[in-house]
């Protein structure tokens, strides 16, 4: 505790008297000063123990005195210690009655105590007070380490909660709470998401003070540019020196817990590229044995293996910015909305590969999830346990993505421009496979290969493997190098079917559609089966081909439906 008015007046060696204001002496001391000046309050800053002799004062006028005290009062002056025997033997009444109406403890110096002893006294314990707030802060430092050592961010913050005697959480770049102690604090906490995701668009570090039921400060964690993580701090007064010390000591433990250093996040990465190799070489118990604590319980369940591929961050960029600023737009397809919290936290410019990455490890981290990700690349491998929240954030990056791609054509349609093309090798996809276990890793990677590939056929920034297998073949047709081929392959028929000397195109794909059936085909055609047979011997003869082959039919088929589907 800092000096009161009561501590120096019980000091044994000063000596000091209480003439006003008794009710007053617990109000601390900041300084004790000697001034003669009729109007010090220029030179005070508040907080101090004036010490005055009187040699300049008319002591004895009351409206004199009247008027100085209120200027002390006015000035944050807590005390006036007035020493007798210097120029008055006693305090003048007029002083007294001013100090008590202003309600100014006055207080009564012998001659034998100079303001030096005075001033000593204040100014020990002073560097008392410091001294044990500054022992108590590195005890609070100690305390805290060992917590984070021990017990991960959640200790630490709990033993927080108990230094500052109030309550503390920690959130992640999102504004989600990860941790927050005591128990009855966590709806406060939740209440405070807004001002968390204020706080993070703020350059890092930065902190912030906010009201409510108590006084809470934020601060953000982190050493980049934006903030990976946010404390917040609910005391029902400022903190103290010692609570400063393990606020600040808090600040930098869960700095180096959230951000790790880039040895560490190294080392994990080629750790889990390992065990990647292993298990799509077909070695799952070798896998198994290498991933010790940090993989092994995503070998234990089903996974999902998440391929993602870009060969530049420019488009994705532009989605990115896009769906921040859009806030919640509606997918082109799917019917979901796609909410900007889902790109919460993430840098505009950052690698649209660094983004999903940043996604999946954050909610595999707040879900207490275990995840592999592992950069290759232009590509982003991910282990994820199947149902879990990392599968989900993916999802959800993946509907952002597309909703400020549907905004974007949208947009220029409204401006009068053309629609974006599909998905170019330089914008974000990304394939998902079935659920897998160890044994079939590398199939799962085979499927997540496929779903990417036809994510980029279609458009799609996300495709599961799943959805290959239950619709159909037919979308994978409208590609440019299947159409040139249906165009080269057909094209002879259709310069035939020109000159007017017959409908080869529409009598091959009654043709095939009734399977080579005659009757059916020539009463689809509404012609005779000899005059459907004679096109079918022009169409081999045109194409030189013999429609015996069955490898022949199935080109042909595909052909048409290519050219169907173009529209043609």
């Amino acid at each position: 505790m800092p000096p009161t008015l009561a501590s120096l007046v019980h000091h044994s060696a000063l000596k000091l008297t209480v003439r006003a204001g008794a009710d007053r002496l617990d109000v601390p001391v900041r300084w004790a000063h000697a001034s003669e000046l009729a109007d010090p309050v220029p030179y005070m800053e508040g907080g101090e123990l004036l010490l005055i002799t009187a040699l300049k004062l008319d002591a004895e006028e009351p409206e004199a005195m009247r008027r100085y005290v209120r200027r002390l009062v006015g000035a944050g002056v807590v005390g006036l210690g007035f020493a007798v025997g210097v120029h008055y033997e006693e305090i003048p009444q007029a002083l007294v009655d001013a100090a008590e109406g202003e309600g100014l403890p006055l207080l009564e110096v012998p001659r034998r105590t100079p303001f030096l002893a005075i001033s000593k006294a204040v100014s020990a314990a002073i560097s008392a007070d410091q001294y044990r707030a500054v022992t108590a802060g590195f005890a609070a430092q100690r305390e805290l380490t060992r917590k984070a050592l021990n017990d991960g961010p959640e200790g630490l913050v709990a033993a927080l909660a108990a230094q500052v005697d109030g309550w503390a959480a920690l959130y992640d770049a999102s504004g989600a709470v990860v941790a927050v102690a005591p128990e009855w604090a966590e709806r406060r906490a939740g209440r405070l998401t807004a001002d968390v995701e204020r706080l993070r668009d703020r350059p890092a570090p930065a902190s912030a003070v906010v009201g409510g039921e108590d006084r809470v400060e934020l601060h953000s964690l982190g050493t980049g540019r934006r903030a990976r993580a946010a404390l917040a701090v609910g005391t029902a007064a400022a903190p103290g020196t010692a609570e400063r010390y393990a606020v600040h000591s808090a600040i930098a433990l869960l700095t180096l817990t959230t951000e790790r250093s880039r040895p560490l996040h190294a080392a994990e990465q080629r750790l889990g590229a390992a065990v990647l190799r292993m298990l799509l070489a077909g070695e799952s118990d070798h896998a198994r044995a290498v991933a010790g604590d940090l993989y092994g319980e995503l070998l234990d369940a089903p996974f999902r293996l998440i391929l993602a591929e870009s060969g530049s961050a420019s488009a994705a960029r532009a989605r990115v910015e896009g769906a921040v600023a859009g806030g919640l737009v509606a997918p082109a397809e799917g019917g979901r909305a796609a909410p900007a919290a889902a790109l919460a936290g993430l840098d505009p410019h950052a690698d649209p590969l660094g983004q999903l990455a940043e996604v999946v490890e954050a909610a595999a981290a707040r879900a207490g999830e275990a995840v592999l990700v592992v950069p290759d690349g232009s590509r982003l491998v991910v282990l994820a346990v199947d149902g879990g929240a990392a599968v989900a954030a993916c999802g959800e990056f993946a509907v952002a993505v597309e909703a400020s791609r549907a905004a974007a054509v949208r947009d220029s349609a409204a401006g009068g421009g053309s629609a974006p093309a599909p998905v170019e090798e330089e914008e974000l996809v990304v394939g998902l496979s079935a659920p897998a276990g160890p044994i079939a890793a590398g199939a799962a990677y085979k499927q997540a290969e496929q779903a990417l590939s036809v994510a980029r056929r279609r458009g799609r920034c996300l495709v599961e493997h799943e959805e290959l297998a239950a619709g159909s073949v037919l979308p994978l047709l409208a590609d440019d190098a299947v159409r040139a081929f249906a165009d080269g392959m057909l094209r002879a028929l259709r310069e035939h079917d020109a000159t007017g000397r017959g409908d080869l195109v529409a009598s091959l794909r009654a043709w095939l559609s009734r399977h080579g059936q005659w009757d059916a085909a020539a009463a689809d055609l509404g012609v005779h089966r000899h005059t459907l047979r004679y096109r079918m011997r022009r169409v081999e003869e045109i194409l030189g081909r013999s429609l015996d082959d069955p490898d022949v039919r199935m080109e042909l088929w595909l052909a048409l439906k290519a050219t169907a589907a173009a529209g043609e």
